[in-house]
Formats: C-alpha cells, structure tokens, sequence
C-alpha cells in the first residue's frame, strides 16, 4: 500500500477509535481515544463547515493530531542514518516540513471521513514502548489490519509509526528518502518537500 493510502487509514482509524473501545482499554488507548474526541469534535461542528472556516477547521485538526503524532521521532526514524549527518537547525526545519507534507496531504481525507469503523483486537505494552492491533472495516466491509506503534514520552503514549497491512509507514518514507539522497544533495531534498508542499492536495 503506498503512503497516502496508508496514511487515509491512519486517519480513518484514529476518527473511528471511539467507536470501538473497550473499558479495559490501557493508557495507549486512552491517548488515542482522547484525541479522537477532538478531531470527532471539529469534523462534525457545524459551525466549522463552511468553507470560509477552512483555515480554521484545519489548523484546529492539526493541533489535535499534534498532540498524538511524535513528529521528532516519525522525521528521525524516516531520515534514517541521514539525521544524524543534519544540524541543529536542519534537524528542527525536516521536523517541521515533514509534518506540513503530511497535512498538506492527508487532511482533506480526514475531512472526508465517512464512518469507517475499527475492531480492536489488543495492545502489547514493553516498557516504554506499546503495539496497538485494530482492524479498520472499509466501506466495502474488507478489514485492513494496522498496527500503532507508540511509546511513551514526558508520561503520554505518541504514535511515531504506524505498520498498515505489514508495510511500516516509517519504512515507506525512509525507502523513499533514502533514494532521493543517493542522487540528490540534502539541500534537494528540502527543495522538493518545499515544492510538494506547496501542491494542492488531492481529493
């Protein structure tokens, strides 16, 4: 599955949580189920359906995804043996970009959210580290399994990958970085993220 589909269920799956939860759920879920309260929240206010509101609706459905996604560790585990060669300030600007791709991409599709439900099946918790098994029941009643792959950090669980029908969204973007940088200088890499981002997503 390529990445933007990967990331469609990502989305789906985090707006269906609360459908599916069950109360013995541990605090993986509980972080997740949290967030999907905020996002539920904004996707369903009418108040924030008109296109004048957009801006607003979107940057409210950022902030919410903000506070599951560990950005630092989904960009340094993407850029791979490449992060450790960055700067300071490089480190921070990949971080921030990074993130803006993934909005600029995905969240027309948690704006189209339609009602996927998800099954969970349960959560591996080691140490500071925890695997959350859901499967997501497409509109066409398929199951598509995912795993969340989260740890804990400042005493809250974050999302920093996610392995969608056995292929790691981290993986995905790293495979993909790393064929840029064979052929093409840091500095291009940028470039090119800038580029994308500017792009109007696809419905």
């Amino acid at each position: 599955m390529k990445h933007k589909s990967m990331f469609i269920v990502m989305f789906s799956a985090i707006l269906s949580f609360s459908m599916s939860l069950h109360a013995w759920a541990g605090r993986p879920m509980e972080e997740i189920k949290e967030t999907t309260d905020k996002i539920i929240s904004i996707v369903s206010d009418p108040s924030l359906k008109d296109p004048a509101k957009e801006a607003e609706r979107r940057a409210l459905i950022r902030k919410a995804v903000d506070e599951i996604c560990d950005w630092d560790e989904m960009s340094r585990r993407s850029l791979g043996r490449y992060w450790a060669q960055r700067t300071d300030r490089e480190k921070k600007e990949f971080v921030e970009l990074f993130g803006e791709l993934i909005e600029r991409t995905y969240i027309d599709k948690v704006e189209g959210y339609s009602g996927e439900k998800v099954n969970y099946l349960g959560e591996k918790i080691d140490g500071d580290y925890a695997d959350v098994d859901v499967r997501v029941v497409t509109a066409k009643n398929t199951e598509v399994p995912v795993i969340y792959k989260m740890r804990k950090k400042d005493g809250r669980w974050w999302v920093y990958d996610l392995v969608i029908e056995g292929v790691s969204f981290v993986q995905n973007y790293r495979t993909q970085f790393y064929d840029m940088l064979t052929n093409s200088s840091y500095q291009d890499v940028v470039k090119k993220l800038k580029e994308k981002i500017e792009e109007k997503p696809q419905k």
